[in-house]
C-alpha cells in the first residue's frame, strides 16, 4: 500500500531544512499574463525499480495519478514541506506559487480574487498534467481555488480530478478579519482588520515597516493564531518567515474576496470523488465549523479532525494530515480504475 511505502519517508521532513526541498522551476502563464513559478516532482526511474525489487514494495503500488498541491493565502510553495518530503519519488507532485506569492508574479488588484485564482490552477493543470488523472489537496486559500475551479469547471470532476483535499478551508461565511490578525504587530491589528480596504491599501507600506521593526511580536501572533499548541520554534519561524515576505498591499488586494465568498453550493458536485475535509479544532482563522459544513454538503465525504491543531494543521499534524492524504490518493486511483 501507499502507506506502507511512503513509510521509508516519513520522518524526511522533519531531517530537512525547511524551503530547501526544488526541482526545476517551470513558468506557467495565467490567462491574464501573470507569470506563476511552478515545480514538479517527478517520480525517479531507478527509485521506483529499487522498491519493486525489495521484498516490502511493489511497483504496481504506485499510483498513477499527480497530486497537485495549492498554497493558502501568505505562504508559498514551501509550506508542503511535509507533504512533499513524504511523496518524493513515490508520487508525482506539481507544486506551485499562487500569484503574488512566493516567486510568482504580483496581480494587479482587479484580478487578485478567489476565482481568478480557479483559472489560475486551471492553467496549472493544463500545462502540468495534460493528460491523466489529478489529486487536488489545498490548504485554506488554496481550497478556496479549487472551489472555484470546480465551479467554473464543473466537468473535470470525476474526468480529470478523481480526489480532493481540502485542508482549513472554507467556501463562505468567513469573518475576513481573522485572515489578517497573523499578518499584523498586535497593536495594530484591533485597529486596522475592520477599515475599508482602501485605507488598507494606503497604508500597506507604514504597515509593512511595522512588521520588519516588529518581527518577535509578529511571531508571538505567528504561534497564536497559526498554531493550536506547542511546537517545535522551528516551525513558528518558518511560517512567519513566509507571512512576512508577503507585502501587505498583497493582503489588502486579497481583502475583499474573502468576505464575499459563497459558493457552498458548489461543493456538493465533489460528491462524485473521494474527498476528504481536514481541519484542527483549534483553527482560529479557519474554524472547524467551515470544515463540518463542508462535511455535511459533500456527499461521501470523510472529515479528519486534529484535535488541537491549528490552521496550519499541515505542519503541526503532518503525520495524521499525510496518512488521510495517503487513503485519498488510494480511493480515488482505486475508484478511477473501476470506473
Amino acid at each position: 500500500m501507499l502507506r506502507q511505502q511512503r513509510s521509508i519517508s516519513r520522518r524526511a521532513g522533519e531531517d530537512i531544512a525547511f524551503g530547501s526541498l526544488r526541482s526545476t522551476p517551470i513558468t506557467v502563464v495565467a490567462d491574464d499574463g501573470v507569470p506563476l513559478h511552478v515545480e514538479v516532482d517527478e517520480v525517479d526511474a531507478a527509485t521506483v525499480l529499487n522498491l519493486a525489487h525489495s521484498r516490502l514494495f511493489r511497483r504496481s503500488t504506485t499510483p498513477d495519478a499527480t497530486v497537485v498541491f495549492v498554497h493558502g493565502f501568505c505562504l508559498n510553495l514551501d509550506c508542503w514541506h511535509f507533504q512533499r518530503a513524504a511523496y518524493r519519488n513515490l508520487v508525482r507532485t506539481v507544486f506551485y506559487d499562487q500569484r503574488s506569492h512566493g516567486r510568482s508574479g504580483r496581480s494587479d488588484r482587479e484580478h487578485s480574487t478567489i476565482d481568478q485564482l480557479g483559472r489560475d490552477l486551471k492553467a496549472v493543470l493544463d500545462a502540468t498534467v495534460p493528460d491523466g488523472p489529478v489529486v487536488l489537496v489545498g490548504h485554506s486559500m488554496g481550497g478556496m481555488s479549487i472551489v472555484a475551479l470546480v465551479e467554473q469547471f464543473p466537468e473535470v470532476v470525476g474526468d480529470r480530478v478523481i480526489g480532493v483535499g481540502l485542508i482549513s478551508t472554507t467556501a463562505g461565511g468567513l469573518d475576513p478579519s481573522r485572515m489578517l490578525l497573523p499578518m499584523l504587530p498586535a497593536r495594530l491589528s484591533g485597529a486596522i482588520a475592520g477599515r475599508a480596504v482602501r485605507t488598507l491599501h494606503r497604508g500597506h507600506r507604514v504597515v509593512d515597516g511595522f512588521r520588519r521593526l516588529g518581527r518577535s511580536v509578529a511571531t508571538v501572533a505567528t504561534d497564536q493564531f497559526a498554531f493550536g499548541g506547542e511546537v517545535p520554534q522551528g516551525y513558528v519561524e518558518f511560517v512567519d518567515e513566509m507571512l512576512s515576505a508577503t507585502p501587505f498591499e498583497v493582503v489588502a488586494d486579497f481583502f475583499p474576496g474573502f468576505s464575499s465568498l459563497d459558493k457552498f453550493h458548489t461543493v456538493e458536485a465533489l460528491g462524485r470523488v473521494p474527498t476528504s475535509v481536514i481541519c484542527g479544532t483549534n483553527d482560529k482563522l479557519t474554524s472547524i465549523g467551515h470544515s463540518r459544513k463542508l462535511h455535511s454538503r459533500i456527499p461521501g465525504s470523510r472529515l479528519l479532525e486534529c484535535e488541537g491543531a491549528g490552521h496550519m494543521v499541515l505542519f503541526e499534524r503532518h503525520d495524521l494530515v499525510n496518512s488521510e492524504l495517503d487513503q485519498l490518493i488510494t480511493a480515488s486511483v482505486s475508484g478511477a480504475r473501476s470506473r
